[in-house]
């Protein structure tokens, strides 16, 4: 499949929501979703940033339809205060992208581990309580949920006893869990959708090894100056730029032969770069026990249950 921004079907008259929307891959599928027509509510931690990013979108695409909603992952009323927001809106695509990764142990404004609570947490806090805006989606396209994972999701492990850190940590086995909890989410999502009858989607990607600032903020929280060169280095001689890493997000999010319950990724060299392909995530990420339990602590921990069904067990 070589599928490109050129494929992206018209998305006029359809509404995106997507997370982290003011850099990196956010920013470039915004770019992109909003020069195929469709109206896209940008929901960044900070709205400085987020004007800033909107404007260096309306600079190539004049006639885009942006909007720049404050939406910080790392706090609950902040989430529940944007969903307030978009209470009376139909919501067609709700792409959950912000992320942070590799940083130094530290808590959201709620006592999550940052990583954790932002990258897994926030974003199910979040699709739960938009979840009546994207059942109004019409069936004739059904509504999507599209949750970006990471390749380093294969590194993760779901530890119910010490979920955030508290008792040991490490940056990159924190990181792994939070994109494992990431797809065991998506596949549970998909689960329910189906086993409630609706027609909506829940897909996941990753976006391989892309040029991104996210690789740089746990280095800068470390001052480390030795560190930060190797790392650009390594982006300057291996990584794709952001616009490319932003493929598996914009297929997920458009393309009509997306599937729910996949996952999809750059098909190139090491699955880093490339052109998106449907592939298979870690054994561990399609454990149902498992993501049932998650779905379980993570309702629990964030106050937002979901109107939908527990899928039943698979017949032996």
């Amino acid at each position: 499949m070589n599928w490109t921004v050129d494929d992206v079907p018209d998305q006029d008259g359809r509404t995106i929501v997507i997370t982290g929307a003011n850099s990196g891959i956010g920013l470039e599928a915004t770019r992109e979703l909003a020069r195929h027509g469709a109206n896209v509510i940008m929901a960044c931690r900070n709205t400085e940033r987020g004007e800033d990013a909107a404007a260096d979108v309306r600079a190539g695409v004049p006639d885009a339809d942006l909007r720049v909603e404050v939406c910080d992952l790392a706090s609950l009323e902040s989430i529940r205060a944007f969903a307030d927001r978009l209470e009376d809106e139909p919501i067609d695509v709700l792409i959950n992208n912000a992320g942070t990764m590799a940083i130094p142990w530290s808590e959201t404004e709620d006592g999550f581990e940052t990583q954790f609570g932002v990258n897994h947490l926030g974003h199910f806090a979040l699709t739960g309580l938009v979840l009546e805006g994207l059942h109004t989606a019409p069936e004739s396209e059904p509504a999507r949920v599209v949750t970006v994972s990471s390749g380093l999701h294969e590194r993760g492990e779901i530890d119910f006893d010490d979920l955030q850190g508290e008792q040991a940590y490490d940056k990159w086995d924190a990181y792994g869990q939070s994109k494992l909890a990431n797809l065991l989410f998506a596949y549970e999502l998909e689960r329910r959708f189906l086993t409630a009858g609706l027609s909506a989607k829940s897909l996941a990607v990753h976006p391989g090894y892309a040029d991104t600032q996210l690789q740089f903020r746990g280095i800068e929280g470390r001052g480390s100056r030795i560190r930060l060169l190797g790392r650009q280095l390594m982006n300057a001689v291996l990584a794709q730029p952001a616009e490319k890493g932003a493929l598996p997000t914009l297929y997920a999010a458009t393309a009509p032969d997306a599937e729910g319950g996949a996952y999809y990724g750059p098909g190139g060299l090491l699955d880093m770069r490339g052109t998106p392909e449907r592939q298979a995530s870690s054994d561990r990420s399609y454990d149902r026990g498992t993501a049932r339990r998650l779905w379980e602590v993570s309702s629990e921990l964030t106050g937002v249950t979901y109107d939908l069904p527990e899928p039943k067990a698979p017949s032996s």
